[in-house]
């Protein structure tokens, strides 16, 4: 029965929008060419914010320097049990979701899907946010000039989100 409806679920949806749009006596194609107008704007408006920040996580790649800071700070973060390995991860996740992908498709590949070091980096790559990736798109597609709240706010969730991966980890996963 929930294969059934998972099935149907998303037709009967995209029916029913039309359906109740007419008997509503809405014109739902203009509304839908005026909403796909509207998309289209917000879309052009954030490409150079997607740009941007795409090219700055490039370069920061590209030069190594994530791979630098993430040797400086190994010594300071082992003490509290988390890996070497997934600090790139920790860096990278704030600024991209491909790039931090990238380095989660690598530690599974590596360590094996079954290993701490591949349970700990799905969880935190699933825990943690791309922080600057939303503040540069989504208020820059808004017009928010000033958001260092936010991305103090966001950094403190992903720092916290990342040490919670590590305990919950180390206490379901470690043997």
């Amino acid at each position: 029965m929930i294969s059934l409806i998972s099935i149907w679920a998303i037709p009967a949806f995209l029916l029913f929008i039309p359906v109740y749009g007419a008997f509503r006596k809405v014109k739902v194609y203009e509304c839908f060419v005026e909403g796909a107008k509207e998309g289209f704007q917000v879309g052009i408006r954030i490409i150079p914010y997607l740009v941007a920040i795409l090219v700055a996580v490039g370069m920061l790649r590209g030069a190594g320097a994530i791979d630098i800071l993430a040797r400086w700070l190994d010594p300071l973060l082992r003490g509290v049990g988390l890996p070497a390995e997934i600090l790139p991860l920790a860096i990278m996740r704030p600024l991209s979701g491909s790039g931090s992908y990238g380095i989660v498709t690598e530690l599974l590949k590596t360590h094996g899907p079954d290993s701490f070091i591949a349970r700990l980096a799905a969880t935190a790559y699933a825990s943690t946010e791309t922080t600057f990736y939303v503040l540069a798109v989504y208020f820059g597609a808004v017009g928010i000039k000033k958001a260092r709240h936010a991305v103090v706010a966001g950094l403190f969730a992903d720092i916290v989100s990342l040490f919670a991966a590590v305990f919950i980890c180390r206490l379901v996963f470690s043997s």
